[in-house]
């Protein structure tokens, strides 16, 4: 996982506004969920688009990735806080890179397996291997309680992601993924899964733990 804390400009108020109101009237948020929101009307909306794109593109040339980013698909995501889980099965050939636009409320991105705990503000940007467990919790919580964002609150975050692709020499080489493949296993399968043990495995909602899956 590598993070950092980038210089991009408050997205325009009349932006926020709309995404405000597509969060509470379209996607009706509730604890611990993350929905995609329209990027291409956001776009339009947001001068500094470009700017933002670009200081994520210099971030990740520092850490070797070199053009990596031009190249991967991204999209605009808002999420009222998160529970834990991971993203391998459905993104397991993918590493996340996000950059949060939302002002500081609060809330970290917790990853327990590492204990790493990156506490969130406009700016924040993040590479992670989406195998990773991983939650937005309130910074005061040890876990993700549903609780901690009730109704009314105004504790939503917005951000870009991009997929950057695993099998990237240079994403793996910052990630420092050392991978353990399984040929005679994998051949098996019909879809991406993340195996603990010998089995395939999932993870605790509120706490972050991996438990084998149902």
């Amino acid at each position: 996982m590598r993070s950092s804390t980038l210089d991009v400009p408050a997205p325009p108020t009349r932006l926020v506004a709309d995404w405000e109101r597509d969060i509470s009237l379209r996607l009706g948020l509730e604890s611990g969920d993350v929905e995609a929101l329209p990027l291409a009307r956001a776009r339009a909306r947001w001068p500094d688009y470009r700017h933002c794109v670009q200081a994520v593109s210099d971030w990740t040339r520092t850490l070797g990735l070199r053009e990596v980013l031009t190249s991967c698909d991204v999209a605009l995501m808002a999420c009222r806080g998160a529970k834990y889980h991971h993203d391998g099965a459905h993104y397991g050939g993918a590493a996340f890179c996000n950059l949060f636009l939302s002002e500081d409320k609060d809330l970290d991105l917790h990853f327990p397996s590492t204990g790493h705990r990156i506490p969130l503000t406009r700016g924040t940007a993040v590479i992670f291997d989406t195998g990773q467990p991983h939650a937005v919790i309130e910074r005061r919580s040890s876990g993700f309680h549903a609780a901690d964002f009730p109704p009314g609150h105004d504790c939503t975050q917005v951000f870009l992601t991009w997929e950057l692709p695993i099998e990237d020499a240079h994403v793996g080489h910052a990630l420092r993924i050392a991978f353990d493949i399984d040929p005679s296993t994998a051949l098996q399968l019909y879809e991406e899964q993340v195996w603990l043990n010998g089995a395939p495995a999932s993870v605790c909602p509120a706490s972050g733990r991996w438990r084998q899956a149902a």
